[in-house]
């Protein structure tokens, strides 16, 4: 597939302010066709462009959750491929998101995530959790695991493993947000 060159010439200019990121996700949102091609760019290019391309995905799903739902099963199959650092976080946002409105629908359309999507967001998360990145996806992955635990009754007991063991060596923000979970682990029992 030919990616879009506009596209890809509109990305270069986006930086990680929140302003750059909002304005390229709203010319997302009013060109649709762009969609596709940016979910390309987010799980193919493993370089400064592939984050931005992230980083705008983030803010597009934030404001319209079901313009992703088309492409619910590429996304997810492409995770894994994700190296960036700063390609990992806002995917993992997603993810919490994707599993927050799944298992907690509130206002807007409950995500039609298929079992073997939510199996597959299950081990990313995992991976994620355990590999070596940043405290903000771990943190976002662990309540995404929390929630994928409500169906799925091997993932709390695994997740509960996870953040005792590498309690003690994580950062400060990776402590609070695992005592959080595993204070809701404590009560779901």
């Amino acid at each position: 597939m030919e990616l879009n060159n506009q596209l890809l010439q509109r990305l270069d200019y986006v930086d990680a302010t929140r302003k750059k990121r909002l304005a390229m996700a709203a010319e997302i949102l009013g060109t649709p066709h762009w969609l596709p091609d940016l979910i390309a760019i987010c799980l193919n290019r493993h370089d400064a462009i592939g984050s931005r391309a992230c980083w705008v995905l983030e803010f597009v799903f934030k404001k319209d959750p079901a313009r992703l739902f088309p492409y619910l099963g590429v996304f997810i199959d492409g995770l894994s491929r994700l190296q960036e650092e700063s390609s990992i976080r806002p995917m993992a946002k997603i993810c919490e998101l994707l599993a927050g409105s799944y298992y907690k629908p509130g206002k807007g359309a409950k995500p039609p995530l298929e079992s073997r999507h939510r199996e597959r967001m299950a081990e990313v998360c995992f991976d994620w959790l355990i590999g070596p990145h940043k405290v903000a996806p771990k943190a976002y992955c662990m309540q995404t695991l929390y929630l994928l635990g409500e169906e799925f009754p091997w993932i709390r007991p695994e997740l509960r493993e996870v953040l005792k063991l590498n309690y003690a060596k994580g950062s400060a923000a990776y402590q609070a947000r695992a005592r959080h979970v595993l204070k809701l682990l404590e009560k779901s029992q």
